[in-house]
């Protein structure tokens, strides 16, 4: 197709050999036109292909279920608002877990053409292999999902939809209903979602969600530079200027719990805390400056107050409070620039995001 167009283009430059400066013009603007013509008419009759990358950490026992759902996808689907697409590939990212992933993903992968297994050399986390993912899709689009089966792959295609539509770099998940957790992950999860979105201070990116949609080049090149350390969503908000939000349902996990405990999901705030910008320090520099204007005060209060209503100063019992006060807020300043110090030489030594070996990694057999 593109290059019956291109001899047309070539036809239509050697027919313009001896015309009128204006003839010329005119007759340009037309094959302008007609090219864009079939190239939008073409686009509608190719699918958008779309590649889906899912972290595997504990998915012995829900992939072969996610992956059957998947499989009606890999043939020509039609979204609701007629744009044509097709899952070419599905990459399982094997992140090392405790349980037997690695046989699951063998199984499928000989079962499923368009499964593709990528093996990780340990456990580097889940944003770490997302991305070892996307390095190999090769999709227009890129899926992002769980591997527990609360997103629904059929959603790809409302996705997909809400994307082109408002001409999107990236689309992400929007529950509806409150995720399957107790009360206080949820409170907690949707608190850190609103620090995060003020630090960066953007309130779309700030409502994310490990289902998204990618532009399959943006995400490439993310996986491609992006260092070690960094969190995901925060990499995506440096590179992508057109965000947007699908309304979709969370289902129940597929028979087993979340893997992730509340010091883990802290580590994953504070990474991103971390990888956020500058933020965080000027937040330091503003508690610092709020904090010696306080110490002024408390001492124009105290000279006032000795001189005026004759009252003695107290002994070491305010003075320790206000000692241990103000060292407190400088240990915890100079504790997080110490946190921003570790990142970057994390950054500057090189060290990987993540390493792809060429075989699973089996779990640890106890002796």
């Amino acid at each position: 197709m593109h290059s019956s167009l291109l001899e047309t283009t070539e036809k239509w430059q050697s027919n313009t050999t001896g015309l009128t400066n204006f003839n010329t013009i005119i007759l340009a603007d037309y094959q302008i036109n007609y090219l864009f013509f079939r190239l939008k008419n073409m686009n509608k009759k190719t699918p958008q292909l779309v590649s889906v990358v899912i972290p595997v950490y504990s998915g012995e026992h829900t992939l072969p279920t996610l992956i059957k759902e998947i499989e009606p996808l890999t043939k020509r689907q039609t979204t609701a608002a007629g744009n044509a697409f097709v899952v070419y590939e599905v990459l399982l990212v094997h992140d090392c877990g405790a349980d037997r992933s690695d046989k699951t993903i063998e199984e499928l992968s000989a079962t499923y053409s368009f499964v593709k297994p990528i093996w990780l050399s340990r456990n580097y986390g889940q944003h770490a292999a997302t991305m070892a993912g996307m390095a190999s899709a090769t999709g227009d689009w890129i899926i992002t999902m769980d591997e527990d089966g609360q997103q629904n792959p059929a959603d790809i295609g409302k996705m997909l939809d809400h994307a082109m539509r408002y001409s999107l770099q990236l689309v992400y998940a929007k529950p509806i209903n409150p995720p399957p957790h107790g009360w206080l992950r949820n409170a907690l999860s949707q608190t850190a979602k609103e620090i995060s979105s003020r630090l960066l201070g953007n309130n779309a990116i700030g409502h994310f969600n490990s289902f998204r949609l990618i532009d399959g080049e943006i995400a490439r090149t993310l996986a491609a530079y992006c260092g070690n350390g960094v969190y995901l969503d925060v990499g995506l908000f440096w590179i992508t200027g057109r965000i947007g939000h699908c309304s979709v349902f969370l289902r129940n996990e597929l028979g087993r719990p979340s893997g992730y405990s509340y010091f883990r999901l802290f580590g994953h705030f504070w990474n991103l805390i971390l990888t956020s910008g500058t933020r965080p320090l000027r937040l330091i520099t503003i508690v610092g400056f709020i904090s010696m204007l306080l110490s002024v005060v408390l001492t124009m209060y105290a000279i006032y107050e000795k001189y005026t209503d004759q009252v003695p100063i107290q002994g070491w019992a305010s003075l320790f409070i206000v000692v241990a006060f103000f060292s407190g807020i400088i240990l915890t300043a100079l504790g997080i620039i110490a946190e921003y110090l570790a990142v970057t030489m994390g950054i500057v030594m090189g060290k990987p995001l993540y390493v792809v070996s060429s075989k699973p990694i089996k779990p640890a057999v106890d002796l």
